[in-house]
């Protein structure tokens, strides 16, 4: 398929705020939150034991999941988004699957995650990959379905 699963460095912050501020002013709004998150990655996702992983397909950065540290034994998938022109190439799938063994290679116990219902394919996604709904808390005004992974 061509698609490559990098970590982050500090050269793809550009990619990451492009990337998801794509789909958040898309569907949504950009909350204060994620701007900190999408202009400071390192201090907000890496900084506490975060991780971010980078899809590139054919030279170009395609998509970006955060692993956002929550405790010892979860992680919150975070600011997932590929390219709008690129859908459909399953990079999403990738990402979401290399962020799942990397959860795993940290001995997590689960993964959560906060989402909203409108977004259909990201929420087939979620669930074929395992994740189930949980009761909603969180701190995304826009979320209105929690789901959540035991590894």
């Amino acid at each position: 398929m061509g698609v490559t699963v990098l970590d982050y460095q500090a050269v793809h912050q550009p990619h990451f705020e492009r990337l998801n501020r794509q789909w958040i002013e898309k569907y949504f709004w950009m909350e204060p939150v994620d701007v900190a998150v999408l202009q400071n990655p390192d201090e907000h996702i890496l900084a506490p034991g975060g991780h971010i992983l980078m899809a590139r397909y054919k030279n170009e950065i395609a998509g970006t999941v955060a692993l956002k540290f929550v405790n010892t034994s979860v992680y919150e998938f975070t600011k997932m988004a590929v390219a709008e022109n690129l859908h459909g190439l399953k990079i999403g799938k990738r990402l979401a699957e290399a962020a799942i063994e990397w959860c795993r290679n940290k001995n997590a116990g689960q993964i959560i995650l906060y989402s909203n219902t409108k977004l259909v394919p990201a929420l087939t996604l979620y669930r074929k990959l395992g994740f189930r709904e949980v009761p909603l808390d969180g701190p995304y005004k826009r979320s209105d379905i929690k789901m959540q992974l035991d590894l």
